[in-house]
């Protein structure tokens, strides 16, 4: 039976051997603090180190602190971005649209803080939300406080659920299906999205 194959760059196997903790730490970074990062694998990518840390090819202490670092320097890189060229950046980037700067401003006032902690496991949503917070100058004191325990919570937390299904399923299992397994975990992460799509397509 052939493997199931996935792009390089959105193949979290791929990267982590190929790259290791440098890759992971890029990919982070790169999906929380810059909105072209959107599509690039993060739950995955934690996931799956978490699994290689049960299998002994990574350090899962080390995994989380990257994991957590890069994670809030890429959601504070976001915030700096939107603070500085918000109105730029929601007038030429296609799919951001300059009534959502309006959206976020009530919502931040709403919903309070603790959006940046559960954006976080939402992808795309995690991406964007740094940028509306810095857009609509939420108080930087409070994002950061947020922003560090938002990224413990995934970036730790998500590297040590995968280490710990790494610990309960068979190492024969996880080298034969590992692919399918990581794929399974990156279409449920969307389904959030894809409800909040339909609600709002619906209305």
């Amino acid at each position: 039976m052939t493997r199931m194959q996935l792009p390089d760059v959105l193949n979290p196997e791929y990267l982590l051997k190929t790259f290791s903790y440098v890759g992971l730490s890029a990919i982070l970074f790169a999906e929380t603090g810059l909105l072209l990062g959107f599509f690039l694998p993060g739950d995955s990518l934690l996931i799956t180190a978490g699994i290689f840390a049960a299998k002994g090819d990574l350090n899962l202490g080390l995994l989380m602190l990257l994991s957590t670092v890069a994670a809030f320097v890429g959601n504070t890189s976001g915030y700096l971005i939107g603070r500085r060229f918000g109105p730029l950046v929601f007038g030429r980037v296609r799919f951001l649209k300059p009534e959502y700067v309006n959206q976020a401003r009530e919502y931040f006032a709403k919903n309070g803080n603790q959006t940046l902690i559960l954006s976080r496991f939402i992808p795309i949503i995690r991406t964007i939300v740094p940028t509306l917070a810095g857009t609509v100058h939420l108080d930087f004191r409070l994002f950061t406080v947020y922003n560090a325990v938002g990224a413990m919570l995934w970036g730790g937390g998500v590297t040590l659920a995968g280490y710990l299904l790494g610990k309960v399923i068979p190492k024969d299992v996880l080298d034969k299906y590992i692919l399918l397994i990581i794929a399974v975990i990156l279409i449920g992460s969307f389904v959030p999205v894809a409800l909040e799509l339909l609600k709002r397509r619906r209305a």
